[in-house]
């Protein structure tokens, strides 16, 4: 299936896409979810070291009714599936990158994604802030690490800390801003999300 992205501005995918080592031998699972719109398939395609496989469709008439598109009127596509990218950390280590769909009637497809899963990042689109609640309360059901990125496609109307707050999320839970549609940017969310699993780490450690 042809690779797309949710918005034009993305970096879009290297053409030059790394293969996979043949000394790569641990694999590390990390979902990004998100309300509808939210840039999961941007971010993943930003970031990724291969063409991701997108599930990618055409948005049409018979999702009228079904699909909110508040605030996202200029989106035409939409992930039906998920989204899937690839990062090599070192000689051995490879981190694969899984994005959730956004739709309310796609959510029964995100308690398969989350098996196996080390950690998670919830993107959240300050449009459409109610959106980010099913995510953190499927996270938090399933004891899952994660860290929140507000995706600044259009410039911020308010705070981390009222975003934060909005959202109730525990003063632990990481909250940074980001741009989906830079790699650098993307990259950093996921870099925050890697700190934050080893912090974890540490503190079960100590005690």
């Amino acid at each position: 299936m042809a690779s797309r992205t949710s918005d034009p501005d993305t970096a879009g995918p290297r053409p030059d896409g790394q293969p996979l080592r043949t000394s790569a031998s641990d694999g590390l699972k990390i979902v990004v979810v998100g309300g509808f719109g939210a840039g999961k398939t941007t971010l993943v395609g930003s970031v990724s070291e291969i063409r991701p496989l997108s599930t990618e469709e055409v948005m049409t008439q018979a999702g009228v009714g079904v699909d909110d598109s508040e605030g996202v009127r200029t989106k035409s596509t939409t992930t039906v599936a998920f989204d899937f990218g690839r990062i090599t950390l070192d000689d051995e280590m490879v981190l694969y990158l899984f994005g959730a769909p956004g739709q309310e009637r796609f959510w029964f497809l995100w308690d398969r994604l989350f098996s196996g899963t080390l950690g998670a990042v919830v993107l959240v689109d300050t449009r459409r802030l109610a959106d980010s609640w099913y995510a953190i309360d499927r996270l938090e059901h399933h004891g899952l690490p994660f860290v929140v990125a507000r995706n600044n496609f259009e410039e911020p109307e308010h705070s981390l800390e009222q975003v934060r707050e909005a959202l109730s999320l525990n003063p632990d839970v990481p909250l940074l801003d980001c741009d989906a549609r830079k790699r650098d940017s993307s990259r950093d969310v996921l870099i925050a999300l890697v700190r934050h699993l080893q912090d974890l780490s540490a503190q079960e450690t100590m005690s």
